[in-house]
């Protein structure tokens, strides 16, 4: 046994690690007890619960849907150098750089050290051309010019009125892998997971949260938490959480549309070079690339979806940089909303920071809660870090932070998200009864058994959406539309579904793949939507049946394109 922290007068020990799943602190059924509860299941959390976990501290994890539920696995990938943030955001712009650095040296694993080039095009601000580099210089990024000529050599989808090209060290990164790969280290040292669960509401006794209610989003049991330390780590979500325990934040909601090609366009990342804008960036995405973003201000959480509007604007935008993009075939659409903080009038809430806080809440009257928001996927350890630094001071825990030294270690089952790898894997060593479930990412029966199996050895019943955000199942031109039906029998062979368990996972599954086609069905994609109706719905009538979690009043939307 470590030191025994003590806080509103309860006891919460420290546990030695053993690397087995730890079932102590179970109270009652409807009771468990812990360090510290983290709320909220994105890159921060995750990195949090990893910190914590490394310290020697005790936690729980809870998240209402899944890891990366939110706008951790709703953004682009990008790995920043900072160079986009240095003209209206330095501090911001330093961050990402010094925070870049050490995750490729931390998790490699998880990034694609591609490079970057910045591209100003004929009509840019030719004063900001000029002045980037000494803007990116006073941040300590490196830049270098590249000759138009040499850049468009090797990079032959770049505009051939392109004036100006600047090269950075840009790079993509992995968010699922990052994350997951973060939480199997911090279970392993004993943090708990609890996935769909909700927090449905604080109990405060003066200055002390004494527990948290949450709620199975599954099964619809409730139960408390008591915790020492409470971090909400929620995202986009922060306010609504931080209200539940009458802390108001003021926050900007912003929703950010991307698109995915059908094939890569580009080995680097490219930037437009100009002040931050809509459609300014294309990454390369493994197989694919990314096109994006856009920049809108919304209100409220429940309805976040790409439009047609978003899709004809990114490609009339980023088709100046990028001629090709006029022409492409879109697979998919995506959108996801950035939790900005402070407010902003504006439409376009790009005038608003990148940047992330920490708030103590102890002018709210609380000693054991705190909120970490804002930042970007580049600064997910930092924010931990900084969390992290504020709960182990309140818990008496010396142990510093160690995660910007540590490797973070590579995990079997967390690593099938990497596009291209399933197919590599399948090549070397695949044999006449593996299977390809996925044609278009080339995903054998082999690696959904090793994803499925994990799950299970956890504890978890997982389901096929389980399966899909955990590898590249429905990732391909079908978006799940040949795949879903393979895969769910090939679980049906395995023993694992049973009766009408397979038709509910695929209506689950293929809707919400189709919620991302909608803002793209023209040319090609729009034939292939076409095949997968005549599939779906003509074979298995799924516009009759109701998808398992659908709201009736968007069963349209859940059922059938």
């Amino acid at each position: 046994m470590h030191d025994r922290p003590r806080q509103g007068g309860i006891e919460f020990p420290v546990l030695a690690r053993s690397g087995v799943r730890k079932e102590a602190g179970l109270i009652s059924p409807s009771c468990i007890q812990t360090q510290v509860l983290i709320i909220g299941g994105g890159v921060t959390g995750t990195a949090l619960a990893r910190d914590l976990a490394l310290r020697g501290v005790d936690c729980i994890l809870v998240e209402k849907d899944d890891i990366n539920a939110g706008a951790s696995g709703r953004n682009h990938g990008l790995l920043h150098s900072g160079a986009r943030y240095v003209a209206g955001d330095r501090q911001a712009a330093m961050e990402c750089r010094a925070e870049g650095e050490i995750l490729k040296r931390v998790a490699a694993q998880a990034i694609q050290d591609t490079g970057g080039y910045f591209v100003a095009v004929q009509g840019d601000d030719e004063r900001y051309i000029a002045d980037f580099p000494l803007y990116c210089a006073r941040s300590g990024i490196e830049t270098r010019a590249v000759d138009v000529a040499t850049a468009r050599a090797l990079e032959p989808a770049l505009s051939d009125r392109a004036i100006a090209v600047f090269e950075v060290p840009d790079a993509s990164i992995d968010p699922f892998q990052l994350s997951l790969e973060s939480l199997a280290q911090a279970r392993s040292l004993g943090a708990r997971l609890m996935r769909r669960t909700c927090v449905v509401g604080f109990e405060r006794e003066g200055r002390q949260i004494r527990a948290v209610r949450v709620r199975s989003m599954v099964g619809e049991e409730e139960m408390r938490i008591e915790a020492a330390q409470v971090v909400n780590a929620a995202g986009a979500w922060a306010r609504e959480v931080a209200l539940l325990a009458a802390a108001p934040i003021d926050m900007t909601y912003s929703k950010g549309t991307l698109l995915v090609t059908h094939s890569r366009l580009a080995g680097r990342v490219v930037n437009r070079l100009r002040r931050p804008g809509n459609a300014d960036i294309m990454m390369p995405g493994g197989t694919v690339s990314i096109v994006g973003t856009t920049s809108t201000r919304v209100e409220a959480l429940d309805d976040i979806h790409p439009t047609t509007a978003d899709a004809d604007l990114i490609v009339e935008e980023a088709a100046r940089m990028l001629p090709a993009l006029a022409t492409m075939r879109f697979i998919r659409a995506y959108a996801g909303v950035r939790p900005l903080l402070g407010s902003s009038g504006a439409a376009d809430s790009r005038s608003v920071s990148r940047g992330f806080a920490l708030f103590d809440h102890e002018d709210h009257g609380l000693d054991n809660l705190a909120t970490i928001t804002g930042g970007k996927l580049t600064t997910c350890r930092l924010m931990a870090e900084r969390a992290a630094d504020l709960v182990c001071r309140r818990l008496g825990v010396t142990r510093p932070c160690l995660t910007a030294t540590t490797p973070l270690p590579a995990v079997p089952e967390c690593a099938w998200t990497t596009p291209g790898r399933s197919a590599r894997e399948w090549m070397r060593s695949h044999g006449s009864h593996d299977t390809l479930l996925c044609e278009c990412e080339m995903v054998p029966g082999s690696t959904v058994d090793a994803i499925f199996d994990a799950l299970r050895s956890a504890g978890d019943t997982p389901t096929l959406t389980d399966l899909g955000l955990r590898s590249r199942v429905g990732k391909g031109a079908c978006q799940g539309g040949f795949c879903a039906v393979r895969t769910v029998a090939h679980l049906y062979q395995r023993g694992d579904f049973h009766a009408q368990r397979g038709l509910a996972e695929i209506l689950d599954f293929f809707g919400e793949r189709w919620r991302g086609q909608h803002a793209i069905l023209w040319g090609e994609q729009l034939a292939q939507a076409e095949l997968m109706e005549a599939l779906h719905c003509g074979l298995f009538g799924e516009e009759l049946r109701a998808a398992p979690n659908a709201d009736p009043a968007d069963q349209s939307s859940q059922s059938s394109p």
